[in-house]
């Protein structure tokens, strides 16, 4: 497999007054007694190693005895906003065990361990820069994947809960040799959902370390899910394959898994099925999609260079119009939601045939 390369970091976009307005709308803004900039103030850090004394990319940061206070209550309060709607009844049984930072990629995020003191029990949540990129895939995800989002804005910053789950690269490497034959069919036929669901609502970057495999005990056996947990790269590339997880060289083992277990008849029935069900949520969400989307379209979260490659090569698949004339990446999505809707009946994308996944 040819490595699919992102030729340059994205940058992070402001959020416009309409977004804003959209996020005031839907319970998405808040004030929180912390920001971003704040956690920047740290002493020192020490480097995280998993359990293998590998090292993890996140270094755990400490800050002087004088801020450390304000901000271990500041936090908590942030955790009590996002769980609880503020409720401070419960912030004398909380802890900060730790906060860590990531160099590494785009968001570069802190994420803030609490412990519950009396029983144990310990939750994350991360804080990032705000970037409108991320903020349209999280609402998408929350609206089109089987999974709700919770998440808040606060001037330019980001409160995200922690996604539960095995990060792909981990699971891949040491749990699915060790998977069933039914387990690991299972598990390609998710794969095929998850790159269908990714390539439709035009999210990229899904490399296996930027989503998580969810094992779910059912009955007498266990049932495998795939949640994105990155966000950053919502409709920014102008190469379409990005948007596609099948292209990544660090999936190649699900692919693999997909060729072997999964003959091309599934193949389509399951990708057929996900359009079915994301045109399901499409009209659950009929409204707040539409705002969502109309945000995007008076929006910048691309360059031209990216959306003149994307809507052609969308164009060259569907032989769509809409997509020629396309003047931004909310249209090229809007698109392309609209074109799933016309097909909700036969959803197969006709064109792709000549270019199947596998």
């Amino acid at each position: 497999m040819q490595d699919l390369k992102i030729s340059k970091r994205k940058p992070s976009f402001p959020v416009t007054n309409k977004l804003d307005d959209y996020l005031d709308r839907y319970d998405r803004n808040t004030t929180i007694p912390i920001f971003y900039d704040d956690l920047l103030r740290f002493q020192g850090s020490i480097v995280v190693y998993d359990k293998e004394d590998n090292d993890t990319l996140w270094i755990r940061v400490y800050y002087n005895e004088f801020e450390r206070e304000e901000i271990d209550s500041s936090l908590k309060k942030v955790y009590t906003i996002l769980h609880s709607d503020g409720n401070e009844s419960i912030l004398p049984f909380l802890n900060v065990d730790a906060i860590d930072f990531c160099t590494f990629g785009n968001s570069k995020p802190f994420r803030v361990k609490i412990r519950n003191i009396l029983n144990d029990n310990y939750t994350h949540f991360y804080i990032k820069t705000t970037d409108a990129s991320r903020i349209y895939g999280l609402e998408l995800e929350h609206m089109l994947s089987p999974y709700n989002l919770n998440f808040l804005v606060s001037k330019n910053t980001l409160i995200e809960e922690h996604i539960t789950g095995i990060p792909g690269d981990e699971f891949i490497k040491n749990m699915l040799p060790q998977c069933t034959k039914s387990e690991k069919a299972q598990i390609a036929k998710e794969f095929v959902k998850f790159n269908e669901r990714c390539m439709i609502r035009l999210l990229g970057d899904m490399r296996s370390y930027n989503y998580v495999i969810v094992p779910i005990h059912d009955f007498d056996h266990v049932v495998y899910r795939i949640r994105a947990i990155d966000f950053d790269q919502q409709s920014y590339e102008g190469k379409f394959n990005i948007y596609r997880p099948q292209f990544f060289k660090e999936n190649l083992k699900m692919v693999e898994l997909v060729s072997e277990t999964i003959q091309k008849l599934s193949i389509d029935q399951y990708k057929t099925e996900e359009r079915s069900i994301l045109v399901k949520r499409l009209k659950s969400f009929n409204v707040r999609i539409g705002e969502l989307i109309d945000c995007m379209e008076s929006d910048t979260i691309s360059n031209q260079e990216n959306i003149s490659l994307l809507k052609k090569t969308i164009f060259e698949y569907t032989q769509d119009v809409n997509f020629k004339r396309s003047k931004n990446m909310g249209e090229i999505l809007k698109y392309a939601l609209a074109f799933l809707t016309r097909n909700y009946d036969n959803v197969k994308l006709e064109s792709l045939k000549k270019r199947n996944m596998y």
